[in-house]
Formats: C-alpha cells, sequence, structure tokens
C-alpha cells in the first residue's frame, strides 16, 4: 500500500533542540555570572552538560529513571564535575531552563521547506515524540509547525517512551492510520530505528551524528531535504 501518513520525531528532527538548548543554557551562564563566580568555562560547562543530559535521556527512553530524576540531576550533575556541590543553584537552572528555552524555535535547516513539500504532496503528518508532554504542543505552536500536523503524540501523554511498541501503536491508533501505509522520519537510532522496525513500520533514518548504520535496505538522510528521494 502506497504511504499516505507520515510520523516525525519533533527534538533535533524538526525542533532544533540542541541549538535551543545551547543559547539557553549561554544565557542562564552568563545572567548568573557562573563564570565570574566559579571561574567555568561556558563552552566546557557545555560540553559536560550535553554529554550526560544526553545519557540521562537515554536511561529514560529504556525505563531506567524518570522525568523528575532527570530534572533533579541533568544541571547537579554537570556542576559536580566542575567540583560545585549546590542543588539549589542547579534547581535554578533547570526551572529557568524549562521556562526560558520556548524562547527560542529554531528549527533544524529546511524543515518547513520540507513540510510544505510534504502537504502537497497530500501526505498526512503527525507527530510521536519522546519529549515531555507539557512543552511538545508549545513547541510546535511556537515554532510555527503545529499546523502541519494533524496528531501530535506526546510520550507523557501514553506514559510510554519510544522504542516501545505501545506508542507506535497509540500514535497509529490516534491517526487512524495503518502500518503499512506509514513511515516515521526521526534522528534516534535506538527509538526511531530499532522502535518502528520493531513495531512493523518503515523507516528514514535521519543521521544527524554521521553515526555508521547497519541494517541493509535501510532509508537514510543527513538533510531534510533527502527526504524527496524517498516520498
Amino acid at each position: 500500500m502506497k504511504i499516505q501518513h507520515i510520523f516525525f520525531d519533533l527534538d533535533n528532527t524538526l525542533w532544533d533542540h540542541r541549538k535551543n538548548a545551547y543559547l539557553t543554557i549561554k544565557d542562564l551562564f552568563e545572567k548568573e555570572e557562573i563564570t565570574l563566580k566559579y571561574n567555568i568555562d561556558f563552552e566546557e560547562f557545555h560540553s559536560v552538560y550535553h554529554e550526560i543530559n544526553e545519557r540521562l535521556w537515554e536511561q529514560i527512553r529504556d525505563g531506567e529513571i524518570d522525568k523528575e530524576y532527570l530534572r533533579k540531576h541533568r544541571f547537579y550533575d554537570t556542576f559536580k564535575r566542575f567540583e560545585i556541590d549546590d542543588l539549589t543553584l542547579s534547581m535554578f537552572f533547570e526551572e529557568h531552563f524549562l521556562d526560558k528555552i520556548l524562547n527560542y524555535n529554531h528549527l533544524v535547516e529546511s524543515a518547513e521547506v520540507i513540510l510544505d513539500y510534504l502537504k502537497s504532496k497530500d501526505y498526512t503528518l503527525h507527530i510521536i515524540s519522546n519529549g515531555f508532554q507539557e512543552v511538545t504542543e508549545r513547541k510546535c505552536i511556537l515554532s510555527g509547525i503545529d499546523h502541519y500536523f494533524n496528531t501530535i503524540t506526546s510520550a507523557d501523554s501514553v506514559g510510554i517512551r519510544k522504542p516501545n511498541p505501545e506508542i507506535f501503536e497509540y500514535s497509529l491508533n490516534l491517526a487512524k492510520a495503518e502500518k503499512d501505509e506509514s513511515i516515521l522520519i526521526g534522528d534516534d537510532w535506538v527509538a526511531d530505528v530499532v522502535g518502528a522496525q520493531n513495531f512493523g513500520i518503515d523507516v528514514i533514518f535521519f543521521n544527524v551524528l554521521n553515526e555508521n548504520p547497519d541494517r541493509e535496505n535501510l532509508k537514510v538522510i543527513e538533510h531534510l531535504l533527502q527526504i524527496k528521494e524517498y516520498l
């Protein structure tokens, strides 16, 4: 059956979370004069934060921790790497990070161009995200892409995260879509590629980190406009 429904991951597939987070943390870092107070270089701080945050999100995806653990530890563990054991400071960063990140809504390069293209081809578009429910829809609205999507599924609304097949089942049911007419586009190897393939739908791997996918016949892109080669 011909593809009719396209399910997009959101963060770092369409909404540039890495860039928006970088700019938000930089603002907080400078406002709180962290370099002056603690003699910490921002780029080094951000590099440590990024490493810790990526690992914590992997643990959330794998069901090892919950979102409250992530929220308590991503900045706390980062500051501790610099020998600063200050829960108040780290929670200040966490609370203001969540408030302020939506002030930045940069999209991944050519996101709107490819969404316009897909809509012009009469595909029905959806979001399926492992992000927090309270921010997923706001990201879409504030970045101006919400009107492209018929449905938006966030992990918190289901209580399950990709790659668990139940979130794919929920999202397809919400979209009234069949497996053989659906495809997922995402940047996370485990959550998106392994998750979609194990569930039984086609997938396009957005290989933004230049990984080396080892699955035969896998559709791979390194820029969103390359979606046109497949759809």
